[in-house]
């Protein structure tokens, strides 16, 4: 049997490393390509990535949602009904970021996306939610995934929406977890202008955008010790090297990391030395 490589990993049949003949000499045979870009088949998963994007750090995600509930109070208190739409709008962005939604995944939910996770009794109603909204591949319907609720808080927050405020908008009983107060669904005109209004009236890096909740998703979970692929299957990526793309976006997060070793290395170099 010849041993054979890909058009990835070429460097065993490299003549400059002298392999080949290495094993032409000792096993009478030696290593062929059979694997070119010609005859394989094309990653086609359109990247998620932008250049110029990046995830929110912790502060500057803490600080939007802060600023987000803190518009509630400031329009419920004037005795204005738009205290409606703005607490719609931060539970919604809070959503996204606790399953790490894209923009549409997170516009298209109704109030039956989701269930029960027995191995998370804690969650109650909403220990699992169900995208029926993913991103397509061309040609191909909506791809559909389960995401796993991992933090407490994003359970509690809708079951407040649900059951004290959602019901107030007249437009509620067609089911759309996100009604407006003229249609039965939110519009993205609606989600990205109150979006870009907090990240402007904070300050904000402009290269901050909705897709941002779900990088910082993916990259607070990798930060925080969650397996890759558990990750990787939350967020319904087909590949591994999709997922990396978000995982060292945080710089604050490799400030702590070497923060932590430089100590730790401190503290190593400064224990008194064990005696034999």
């Amino acid at each position: 049997m010849i041993p054979y490589t890909t058009s990835r990993d070429t460097t065993i049949t490299d003549p400059a490393y002298g392999w080949s003949a290495t094993c032409e000499e000792r096993f009478g045979t030696h290593p062929v390509q059979v694997v070119h870009e010609w005859n394989s088949a094309v990653h086609v998963e359109e990247a998620e990535a932008d250049a110029g994007k990046r995830a929110f750090t912790h502060d500057e995600l803490q600080a939007f949602f802060d600023y987000a509930d803190d518009q509630v109070d400031k329009v419920r208190g004037r005795g204005r009904k738009g205290w409606l739409p703005a607490f719609r709008d931060a539970v919604l962005f809070k959503t996204s970021y606790a399953f790490g939604l894209r923009r549409n995944e997170t516009r298209m939910l109704d109030t039956v996306d989701f269930g029960r996770n027995p191995e998370g009794p804690e969650f109650g109603d909403y220990g699992v939610l169900y995208v029926r909204y993913g991103k397509a591949k061309k040609g191909s319907p909506p791809k559909r995934r389960s995401v796993l609720t991992v933090w407490d808080w994003s359970a509690e927050i809708l079951q407040q929406w649900n059951e004290e405020v959602r019901p107030h908008f007249t437009t509620a009983g067609a089911g759309a977890l996100w009604p407006s107060e003229r249609s039965t669904r939110v519009g993205f005109s609606q989600m990205n202008t109150r979006f870009a209004a907090y990240r402007d009236a904070l300050g904000l890096d402009e290269n901050l955008d909705f897709h941002s909740f779900r990088r910082s998703y993916v990259a607070h979970l990798i930060e925080d010790g969650w397996d890759a692929r558990f990750v990787q299957e939350q967020v319904g990526h087909d590949y591994a090297s999709t997922t990396a793309i978000y995982t060292c976006v945080s710089s604050d997060f490799r400030t702590r990391t070497l923060r932590r070793v430089l100590d730790a290395t401190m503290e190593a170099a400064l224990r008194p030395a064990r005696r034999a």
